[in-house]
């Protein structure tokens, strides 16, 4: 994927009205009609140099850097992932074309582009990554394994190409999504295909609609038997097991003290989950009267 198309630059020192002409070039008539139709079409290229160009001209440049496709991820979404987030695995190894040529494009893109990009747009491309990467993980297994985990370094000794550089999966989440974005929402979006995962989104991330599609999938994770339980008659609460691992995340945004229970990691996950309940289920999560338990964790595959 390009960054910039350069076209033809005119350099001279002399500038007479929207023509470039080196001093003292002495040209017959004609050659000087012509010569100043070569020139003109200077103007119609883009400048080696964005920093010498005009703030227009810079965010017409940044736009068109940014239209990074999804079509083929889209269409491999749509195809193999059902509403319940599981994935026909099978169907997907005996046609990986589509899912193959978005891996590639992934590598394609130039850290130049890639740093060029919103956060939100920087955001949706390495969710979409992640999963993609995970999906073409477990199709490349002849046979397909019953768990991911059974793929020897999958997580943090095979590098693929993402915007330019090797990366594994957990580089990709543990430092770049979870180390430079305060967005623990990413953890109801990446999945590493287990059933205890959040359910696998039939629909690639986009920056425009990513804060939507981030609360949509942590609605849809929570109710769901992998997300969370609560239990008023034992005074027991349920949550994923990856609100212990990664706990932390959500402190710096959702800290609280005075309502809730458990440590200060479990009081920010419950004062996070609590947005995405009935005032029912928050108005109980809040007075804090019950135990914190957490679901065993199914590394079966995430498979229809």
């Amino acid at each position: 994927m390009a960054l910039i198309q350069t076209g033809l630059i005119c350099v001279f020192p002399l500038v007479l009205g929207n023509q470039c002409f080196p001093p003292m070039l002495k040209l017959k008539p004609l050659a000087l009609i012509g010569a100043i139709a070569l020139l003109s079409s200077c103007s119609h290229g883009r400048p080696q140099n964005p920093t010498q160009s005009s703030a227009g001209a810079l965010t017409t440049m940044a736009s068109s850097s940014q239209s990074f496709r999804y079509d083929d991820y889209a269409t491999v979404l749509r195809t193999y992932v059902n509403a319940q987030g599981l994935v026909n695995y099978e169907a997907l190894q005996a046609n990986p074309a589509k899912l193959k040529t978005f891996v590639m494009a992934l590598g394609e893109v130039t850290p130049e582009t890639y740093h060029r990009w919103t956060e939100p747009e920087k955001i949706a491309f390495l969710i979409n990554a992640y999963n993609a990467i995970t999906l073409a993980s477990i199709i490349e297994q002849q046979p397909l394994k019953s768990s991911i985990k059974d793929i020897w370094g999958v997580w943090n000794l095979k590098t693929h190409k993402v915007a330019g550089q090797s990366k594994t999966l957990d580089n990709i989440e543990h430092q770049i999504l979870r180390k430079e974005f305060n967005e623990p929402r990413i953890h109801a979006a990446l999945v590493c295909a287990a059933i205890s995962c959040p359910p696998l989104r039939p629909e690639p991330y986009t920056a425009a609609q990513l804060n939507t599609q981030l609360d949509d999938q942590v609605q849809n994770w929570l109710a769901s038997p992998h997300g969370l339980k609560i239990d008023r008659e034992k005074n027991r609460v349920a949550i994923s097991a990856i609100f212990k691992w990664f706990g932390e995340d959500w402190q710096p945004r959702f800290s609280a003290t005075e309502k809730f229970t458990g440590s200060d990691k479990e009081r920010a996950v419950l004062n996070f989950m609590s947005h995405y309940l009935n005032p029912a289920d928050r108005e109980y999560l809040a007075q804090g009267n019950y135990k914190i338990d957490y679901l065993n964790y199914n590394w079966s595959l995430n498979r229809q």
